[in-house]
């Protein structure tokens, strides 16, 4: 068994499931006595702690979406007034008000706890140095590694994101071992490093990613710009920020912080409870939150678990990388379709480089969805048989994994946007 950061990450099955109906039925209690929201919402439902008898009785509380965060903006569900609250941070807001969540001191400790136990997992150690290229700020994640990886024992340079030279200078002064970012901007970096012919001077070993999806295909793409071992962990504003969940060295889904969050999986369309192993939607509920403790909350995020011990030792519950949320899913004729699911065919061609955009259109009522890549290799652009017949095979392969059919466009080198933050790749044109 390979070394855990707390040995609650090796607990029986039952000492946890112990665990959590105690820490559920003291969290419902702690809401219906700290939220007039809360109060309401169970009233109405008739759920009190003393009907749940059992974790599967979690299924009589109501759902919480991002609707009902909107409706109650900024402090709806905050579960202490602003006096106990010590920090404050929020959602990007991109679509309208941002979520706002607030933090207890121990909150801020728990989740510490929580995400140095995934980033010990990833491989962090006392003696890392660790570049945080995400933004400092109302953003969650920057500061939710910055404490965990501090809490480890590591070094933390809080670079922050944008200005990608000074940091890749940073990274060869300060001898930077690891690295966290969004899998697009750790792919930016390892593209500007090949360039400069700088790979070889970078120590780093390590590269903790999250913030947005990143597959199989991308994070091999990742490994081998950068030499490092990339993990990924899972976490949103409306939980705290990351530290649900995460990877541990051998890979094999992301154990969840089980004592911390309560996940079930259901099925999107009728709400229902769905067999363990079954794929559908993750409904996570908060079971030491006092700042902003979350009962059920939908995530739209599509995913299964799985309950069986992870070869590294560690006895938490394991959820799959997540196939795509549902505000990223595109409906196309009828079918929906994964930014995931293309960015897996479009990894498979050395041909053409990890930059892409989805564009989605609307002619004579129907849809189309236009698949924009750039190609990797320049000496393609004097060679049009060879570029009409990749563009004709990526769009065959889109077909056979999609079951539609996509326009694809292949682009010169340097043409499409690179992020520094979360990749937005779709840009739908559906309503213009």
């Amino acid at each position: 068994m390979s070394s855990v950061f707390s040995q609650a990450e090796t607990m029986s099955r039952k000492e946890i499931e112990v665990i959590q109906l105690l820490k559920l039925k003291k969290e419902i209690d702690y809401c219906i006595a700290n939220n007039a929201e809360y109060g309401k919402r169970l009233g109405e439902a008739g759920v009190t702690s003393d009907k749940i008898k059992d974790i599967s009785d979690i299924k009589y509380l109501p759902f919480i979406t991002k609707k009902d965060m909107h409706s109650t903006y900024p402090f709806g569900f905050f579960g202490q007034p602003m006096n106990k609250i010590v920090r404050i941070h929020a959602s990007s807001g991109t679509t309208g008000k941002p979520t706002v969540i607030g933090y207890t001191q121990r909150d801020l400790d728990d989740w510490a706890e929580c995400m140095a136990r995934l980033c010990f997992a990833g491989g962090a150690r006392e003696s890392d140095i660790f570049q945080i290229c995400f933004g400092y700020g109302l953003f969650t994640g920057a500061l939710g590694l910055h404490y965990a990886l501090e809490k480890i024992g590591a070094t933390v340079i809080p670079s922050s994101s944008g200005n990608t030279e000074k940091q890749m200078m940073l990274m060869q002064d300060f001898g930077t071992t690891g690295l966290v970012s969004t899998p697009s901007y750790a792919e930016y970096i390892g593209e500007l490093a090949r360039e400069q012919g700088i790979t070889e001077n970078l120590k780093l070993r390590l590269g903790l990613l999250g913030s947005e999806g990143c597959t199989p295909e991308m994070r091999n793409h990742i490994e081998s710009a950068l030499h490092i071992f990339v993990t990924d962990n899972y976490g949103m504003s409306e939980l705290g920020g990351p530290g649900v969940s995460g990877e541990c060295e051998e890979r094999d889904g992301m154990h969840i912080n089980e004592d911390f969050y309560l996940c079930e999986i259901i099925d999107p369309i009728t709400g229902e409870v769905l067999p363990e192993g079954s794929q559908g939607e993750l409904v996570v509920t908060t079971l030491a939150k006092e700042g902003f403790p979350m009962l059920r909350y939908r995530t739209g995020d599509i995913t299964k678990l799985v309950k069986e011990p992870c070869k590294c030792g560690r006895t938490f519950a394991r959820m799959d990388k997540i196939k795509g949320r549902s505000d990223d899913m595109l409906k196309i004729r009828g079918v929906n379709v994964f930014p995931s699911q293309i960015e897996s065919v479009l990894m498979t061609y050395p041909q053409i480089a990890p930059h892409y955009q989805l564009v989605v259109t609307r002619k004579n009522y129907s849809d189309r969805l236009e698949v924009r890549v750039e190609i990797s290799d320049v000496s393609l652009l004097e060679n049009f048989a060879k570029l009409e017949e990749l563009q004709e095979n990526i769009k065959s392969k889109l077909k056979t994994i999609l079951g539609i059919d996509t326009a694809v466009s292949l682009v010169e080198p340097k043409t499409l946007e690179r992020f520094q933050g979360k990749a937005k790749r779709i840009l739908d044109l559906r309503n213009q």
